[in-house]
């Protein structure tokens, strides 16, 4: 999140989650929010700390962009689902990777809320990349669409099995990817 600060202050934290600095303090001393000291000793918060911690206590935090990764070898086509997703659909943050390893430090980092994942990559598959998803807890909440253009019915049972809601099947619509990531929603005006 190139336009958003890593870190937050006290009162910034408050104003995300509409409450005062003082509490947002007394949550960081009994450990329910973790908090980086600095060398004054200030107290920061990691932006993904906060929104961790927004989605446990059931806090909608303002003024935040949808985060969507697109995993998928195939650079043209990656590309072209990022552009897809950046003109049809308003209040996105699209980040893409090219391999699964690179998919799994993403997700990490960025804590998407939707994951489109090609499942057949090298190195890691995307079967791989969903379990790792699925079974950490500060990730798992993410909504996983898979896509193939190798579809078996034992590899849309794997799939699923993993965790994704779905495995699309290359290729497929625009409004089918929207449709089956929530988007349809959104603003999807322009083609």
């Amino acid at each position: 999140m190139a336009d958003q600060a890593e870190y937050l202050t006290p009162n910034e934290v408050a104003g995300l989650l509409l409450v005062s600095p003082i509490t947002v303090r007394q949550w960081a001393q009994k450990g329910l929010l973790e908090a980086q000291t600095t060398a004054g000793g200030h107290r920061r918060f990691a932006r993904a700390e906060v929104e961790r911690f927004a989605r446990e206590k059931g806090i909608e935090l303002p003024n935040q962009k949808q985060r969507v990764l697109v995993v998928d070898d195939d650079r043209q086509l990656n590309s072209y689902l990022v552009a897809l997703l950046e003109t049809s659909v308003d209040d996105l943050q699209v980040y893409s990777a090219l391999d699964g390893f690179e998919a799994g430090r993403m997700v990490q980092e960025y804590k998407p809320e939707i994951v489109i994942l090609d499942i057949m990559m090298p190195g890691m598959d995307g079967v791989e990349v969903c379990r790792s998803i699925k079974a950490d807890a500060l990730t798992r909440h993410a909504l996983v669409v898979a896509m193939t253009g190798h579809h078996t019915v034992e590899l849309e049972r794997r799939v699923v099995d993993a965790g994704a809601k779905v495995l699309l099947k290359k290729p497929f619509s625009r409004e089918e990817l929207l449709n089956e990531c929530g988007l349809t929603s959104f603003n999807t005006a322009s083609a």
